[in-house]
């Protein structure tokens, strides 16, 4: 019990929001807030807008600090986070537990009160399939894991949209597949990039269990889905042709990077693939966004 005091003292208001993966949490805010805009022409009630994306914020920030308790032990062992608050002890696995709880409870509150029972409901479903069932169990469990479990991270657009309709409709659930699809090419990448890590700590991931050229394989398979997959908005009418050309160059540049992976072309091919694939999903919405607000539709 003193241990716990002592190494709860030393957490600073800096580790607690470590805790939640902020740079995590707010690509999913940025992804959130575009399925909102996109839910109506009309406007979203600054209520929904501020109190939705409050809510979806701290239940993604709880389970951010549930994936540190479970992965404390991975994430000392790995150059990428062994720096995090509770790999290095400043921050006690109760405390965090703790922490995750009261954000948790609170972002459920916040959206039962100024949003809806759906997206309440939609957001814990996410909360605990990344928390309990890709965190907890996936990951150690399969080298798909990140194929399974991705879908709790690719909720976002739904919430927000939810959010803002109160019902489930095709389009959201179409973004949530775009966010679906490219979640493997993206993370395999990074994978890639830090197989020795992964096969130090004993994960399962897809370069450590059936190697690099499989991987590559996979990346460019899954890249070509997304790549179709993202032409899906424009096909039910849902986008126009300000999304389609926008949606054409960022899909041919990122198989232009899995092509150059899968051939070994580029040095570093793997990070900077990783690191494209971040910006391609930011640039990807944007458009949707900015279609959304400057349509330009073919009639047919």
């Amino acid at each position: 019990m003193a241990s716990v005091i002592s190494t709860s003292s030393q957490a600073s208001w800096r580790d607690l929001l470590e805790l939640t993966k902020p740079k995590v949490v707010l690509l999913m805010l940025i992804t959130s807030l575009i399925g909102m805009l996109l839910a109506t022409k009309a406007g979203v009630p600054w209520q929904v807008l501020v109190f939705g994306n409050l809510g979806i914020g701290l239940c993604a920030g709880g389970a951010a600090a549930v994936n540190h308790v479970v992965d404390r032990r991975i994430d000392s062992i790995m150059a990428r986070t062994h720096k995090r608050p509770l790999a290095e002890g400043r921050v006690s696995p109760p405390l965090a537990l703790g922490f995750a709880m009261l954000l948790s409870v609170a972002g459920m509150a916040v959206l039962l009160v100024f949003t809806n029972e759906l997206t309440a409901w939609l957001t814990l479903a996410s909360l605990l399939g990344y928390a309990a069932l890709y965190t907890g169990f996936l990951k150690r469990a399969t080298p798909q894991n990140i194929v399974i479990g991705g879908l709790a991270g690719a909720a976002p657009p739904l919430l927000g949209w939810v959010a803002v309709t109160g019902q489930v409709s095709a389009e959201p659930l179409l973004l949530v597949l775009i966010i679906f699809a490219w979640t493997p090419p993206h993370f395999w990448a990074l994978c890639l990039h830090r197989k020795d890590e992964y096969a130090k700590a004993d994960i399962p991931m897809l370069p450590v269990t059936h190697g690099e050229h499989y991987t590559k394989l996979h990346i460019l398979f899954y890249t070509l889905v997304l790549f179709a997959v993202t032409l899906m908005p424009f096909a039910i009418h849902m986008a126009g042709l300000v999304y389609l050309f926008a949606a054409l160059a960022l899909g041919a540049r990122f198989l232009d990077w899995a092509w150059a992976l899968y051939c070994g072309s580029r040095p570093h091919a793997a990070i900077k693939t990783f690191k494209y694939s971040i910006a391609y999903l930011f640039l990807l919405f944007i458009a949707l966004l900015v279609d959304h607000y400057l349509p330009l539709h073919l009639n047919y």
